[in-house]
């Protein structure tokens, strides 16, 4: 497939990897991570500049553009690692209130997310619910004028920043039904939180809801309608976080490439070892693999459910073996120093193994696509 980039999309392009090239490299990325909030608020409000934070929103409530330029910010961020939020808040938060959320959520919330004024997590996951959507115990039921909302959610992505939730919860139907899930923007300060640090160096966490009043106007789209846009929006994060392995992928393997050429055994670079030659050009081939199988879930987004669902799980499938497979033979061909924190390998290795688990592990997905055969 010949994929080419518009005037427009290559210059969003050159802007982030400039930005990242000059005020991202590795150690400034390390000390945002030991901070206390674990990102800086002012690259934040760069990317809000930018215009990054409304790539993939409605053009009529301050964005710009769609999957195609998500999948560009979402590529240069991997290769630099990058800790803020955008996933939890741009990809996931302000997708669902672009999806489902009502002409007023819309005018309200959106502007604002572009503006880098407000930071949104979606909380959907649950102990027992092992990646399915549907699996949901946390429950609202009608009070007076609004909803009562109990339940607890987990891995909250972005949530220790998030100044709103969009929580799913039941409101219909038994805990594994598909009808009878709606969606409800809760304020972070009604929320019991307990906030923690990932494998990776991001910021996650773990709330709970004990009978929490909410009002009407906190309801994100039909009641008992919520799965459909909750689906479709974490198959577009699928494709971004495909994307960001992408990013990660084509450092480790450059990295790597570059340390061959320098390192020297018996007299010779590493490079000219033919056993090694072998093993780079196998982790060539699983990078320009997950290059198109994540173009192809991107270019799908907009197709009819079924469609748009089984290319999201072959690319996920797809990145859980590519991904890991490239970090282990970087990590490998680096020898000793490969393990060690003071190299940036490893870091992009966990990266990629936490992109396996997000949305459903490698596993999960295969299992998905033979349902559907």
């Amino acid at each position: 497939m010949d994929f080419q980039l518009s005037e427009e999309q290559t210059l969003l392009k050159q802007s982030v990897e400039r930005f990242l090239r000059d005020a991202y490299d590795f150690d400034t990325r390390q000390k945002l991570v030991a901070s206390g909030e674990g990102f800086s608020r002012d690259n934040w409000r760069t990317f809000a500049e930018l215009g990054w934070l409304g790539v993939g929103l409605p053009e009529a409530n301050g964005g710009f553009g769609g999957a195609a330029e998500t999948m560009i910010v979402m590529e240069g961020f991997g290769a630099a690692l990058v800790v803020e939020p955008y996933l939890s808040t741009v990809v996931l938060g302000a997708g669902l209130i672009a999806a489902a959320g009502s002409a007023a959520q819309r005018r309200d919330l959106l502007p604002r997310v572009a503006a880098g004024d407000l930071m949104l997590a979606v909380a959907f996951a649950e102990p027992q619910a092992r990646f399915n959507l549907a699996d949901t115990r946390t429950a609202a039921s009608r009070h007076g004028g609004g909803w009562h909302l109990t339940g607890t959610k987990i891995a909250v992505l972005g949530g220790p920043s998030a100044d709103a939730f969009i929580v799913s919860a039941r409101t219909a139907g038994a805990e594994r039904d598909r009808d009878g899930i709606s969606l409800f923007l809760v304020e972070a300060g009604a929320v019991e939180r307990r906030d923690y640090r990932t494998v990776d160096g991001l910021r996650a966490s773990e709330l709970t809801f004990d009978q929490i009043s909410l009002s009407e106007d906190s309801l994100v789209g039909a009641v008992g309608e919520g799965l459909g846009a909750l689906e479709a929006v974490v198959d577009r994060a699928i494709a971004a976080i495909a994307a960001e392995a992408v990013g990660c992928m084509q450092v480790l393997h450059d990295d790597t490439k570059e340390y061959l050429k320098t390192r020297k055994q018996f007299g010779a670079p590493l490079a000219r070892f033919q056993v090694l030659q072998h093993r780079m050009v196998d982790m060539f081939m699983e990078l320009e693999q997950a290059r198109s199988v994540t173009l192809m879930a991107t270019l799908q987004l907009d197709a009819e459910p079924a469609t748009r669902s089984r290319a999201a799980a072959k690319a996920k499938a797809y990145i859980g073996k590519a991904g890991p497979f490239v970090g282990a033979q970087a990590v490998q061909l680096h020898g000793g120093m490969g393990m060690t924190n003071e190299l940036r390998i490893g870091h992009y290795y966990k990266r990629l193994m936490q992109i396996d688990t997000l949305f459903g592990n490698r596993d999960w997905h295969l299992k998905r696509l033979t349902e559907t055969v």
